[in-house]
């Protein structure tokens, strides 16, 4: 950064904002500070006014969700950078709006502030719309269970018998208990013959009493049950045409082992069709928090965990990687299978979600496709470390074991 170039903090509020501009040549008192607004108007005067000023950097503070209108008001003419909220923390009893936005300005020039990646306006649509299904799946996973809470007071254990409560069988059962049907035979016929319950058995979990006061409660959950699909279903559609012009990339996304349409779209919408931001898959797996983190001093580590990282697709690489490990055959399961007896479960998926994560940036960074070739043989070095291991074991144990090449099998 030229030291003659402005930089701007900004302290944001809700409804206000405290500006500083300043220079690396200038002492700090000769630095100028001013209040704006939030509004439309007030963010169109605090663009002309940082112009006026030689401004061509603006740094800002995180603050819940109303840094993003000052955001996109200034955009298009400044450089713009988001400071994380924990490395502009000051020092209690010196705080006012003021000193905040001036040390936004000392720790952007010397380069002491942990920055947030913020994608460009398309990308963060993308995200809106995604991070909406998400939370819409949430609302409907608690709405499902508030339904069986219902049912459990009155007795009913339809959740015990069938799998999906919200299925086909289950919708119509719980249809019929909103309505009013009380005979357990007439809401057992209700269920498809496939399910793998005998009648006998459903009726008895059917045999309860609901009052109309639940009965009342239930049709109001299925009703917003059937709102809540029409939105995802409206949502799906909307990410669905946002993400038309790179279909070839979900494409390729979904020939990696554990990733489907949905968790191809989630990954776009977080990293971006090429993942340009990130120079290295490591970077990327830093960015995210799947990789070990470092906390050290005195050169020692004290602490290897996982920074918090982008949690979105922390949650969609940890399915991924489940459902990786669950495909017959593939080199992720090898993986997760060697992996298992030292690390253990957890650990195990969280380092096939680091090896997935890396294939992802490839994938999307240098354009190419994933390739399974299965289960690779055991390399001459790992087969002779197993043989020695096998050894140390069996001599440790008390047998004395001599080894001779086995002659090769002649097959008629």
């Amino acid at each position: 950064m030229e030291l003659t170039s402005s930089v701007a903090g900004i302290d944001v509020h809700k409804s206000m904002l405290a500006v500083v501009v300043g220079r690396a040549d200038l002492p700090e008192r000769q630095w100028k500070r001013c209040k704006f607004g939030a509004t439309t108007q007030a963010l169109g005067r605090l663009a002309e006014w940082l112009q006026q000023q030689g401004v061509r950097e603006v740094v800002m503070e995180s603050t819940a969700q109303y840094w993003k209108p000052v955001w996109i008001a200034l955009e298009e003419g400044f450089r713009l950078h988001l400071a994380q909220a924990l490395s502009t923390k000051g020092p209690r009893g010196r705080k006012t709006d003021y000193r905040d936005a001036t040390r936004l300005v000392k720790r952007l020039l010397s380069d002491d502030l942990t920055l947030s990646y913020v994608p460009d306006a398309e990308q963060r649509r993308w995200r809106l719309l995604t991070r909406t299904r998400y939370q819409i799946r949430r609302d409907r996973v608690r709405l499902r269970n508030q339904m069986e809470g219902l049912l459990e007071e009155g007795q009913i254990k339809l959740s015990s018998v069938v799998s999906d409560l919200l299925g086909v069988s289950g919708r119509r059962m719980l249809e019929a208990l909103a309505q009013g049907e009380t005979d357990p035979a007439k809401l057992a016929a209700l269920g498809d013959e496939r399910l793998r319950v005998t009648t006998e058995d459903l009726q008895e979990a059917l045999g309860g009493q609901l009052h109309p006061t639940h009965q009342a409660l239930l049709r109001l959950a299925l009703d917003r049950l059937d709102l809540m699909e029409r939105h995802l279903e409206k949502v799906d559609g909307e990410i669905a045409q946002a993400l038309r012009a790179h279909q070839e990339v979900v494409e390729r996304l979904c020939q990696v082992p554990g990733i489907s349409v949905q968790s191809a779209q989630q990954i776009l919408a977080e990293v971006g069709p090429q993942a340009a931001t990130f120079a290295s898959a490591p970077q990327l797996a830093s960015w995210v928090g799947v990789c070990p983190g470092r906390q050290e001093s005195a050169g020692e580590s004290t602490s290897n965990r996982s920074a918090k990282g982008n949690r979105p697709l922390r949650r969609v690489l940890n399915q991924v990687a489940w459902a990786a490990v669950k495909s017959k055959g593939s080199f992720f399961q090898l993986l997760f299978r060697r992996w298992v007896p030292r690390l253990g479960v957890k650990k195990a998926i969280w380092a096939v979600a680091h090896r997935v994560l890396r294939l992802i940036w490839k994938v999307l960074h240098q354009g190419v496709r994933y390739e399974e070739r299965g289960p690779l043989p055991r390399s001459p070095q790992a087969l002779r470390r197993r043989r020695a291991r096998l050894l140390r074991e069996l001599c440790a144990l008390g047998y004395d074991v001599t080894l001779s090449p086995r002659p090769a099998t002649i097959l008629a």
